[in-house]
C-alpha cells in the first residue's frame, strides 16, 4: 500500500502530527510526507491522508494565514483548503482528514472540514476525521498527542485495505 500524507503546519504542531502520522503508517505501507505549498500529486497513492491547523473555526484563508504570519508563521501560500479545491474527482480513493485544534469548547475543527472536502471530492473516509490538541494558538501539543496521533493512523491501514 502507498499512503500521501499532506499537511498544512503554521506554528509546526500539525507537522509534528503529520510525521507521527507517517511513521505510524511506515509500519505497513510506503509512505511520502509533503507539506501541502509542494502541492503533491496524488495520482498512484492507494490512502490520502490530510491533514491542517484549525483557524477560525475550520481551514486556514489568506487572511487566517496572514495573521498567522504576524504572530510568527512563515508567511503562507498555499492551503489544504486551496489545495483540496483544485484536484479532480478522486472518486473510490482511501482517505482520512487530521487536525490540530485548541483545547477548549467551540473552536471548530480543520478536521472535518477537510473530511467534508475528500468526501466532496469522492474519496471514500476511512476514518471520522480526527482532532488533536494543542494548549494554545500557537502550541505546544498537549501531552501524548504525537503518541495518539501514531496510533490513529495504524489503524487507518486496516480499513483502507478493505
Amino acid at each position: 500500500m502507498r499512503a500521501l500524507v499532506v499537511y498544512e503546519s503554521m506554528f509546526g504542531n500539525t507537522g509534528k502530527l503529520a510525521r507521527a502520522i507517517a511513521d505510524g503508517l511506515s509500519a505497513s505501507a510506503e509512505v511520502s510526507l509533503a507539506e501541502v505549498s509542494t502541492e503533491p500529486a496524488i495520482d498512484g497513492f492507494d490512502l490520502l491522508v490530510v491533514g491542517a491547523p484549525t483557524h477560525a473555526f475550520g481551514l486556514s484563508r489568506p487572511a487566517s494565514r496572514a495573521e498567522a504570519a504576524r504572530l510568527g508563521a512563515p508567511p503562507g501560500g498555499v492551503g489544504l483548503r486551496e489545495y483540496l479545491d483544485t484536484r479532480g474527482p478522486l472518486t473510490g480513493l482511501a482517505a482520512a482528514a487530521f487536525g490540530s485544534r485548541m483545547d477548549k469548547p467551540l473552536s471548530g475543527s480543520a478536521a472535518r472540514k477537510a473530511g467534508t472536502r475528500l468526501h466532496r471530492l469522492g474519496c471514500r473516509l476511512v476514518s471520522p476525521p480526527a482532532d488533536f490538541r494543542v494548549s494554545g494558538m500557537t502550541g505546544p501539543l498537549l501531552d501524548g498527542e504525537q503518541d495518539r496521533a501514531r496510533s490513529w493512523a495504524t489503524g487507518l491501514l486496516g480499513v483502507a485495505a478493505r
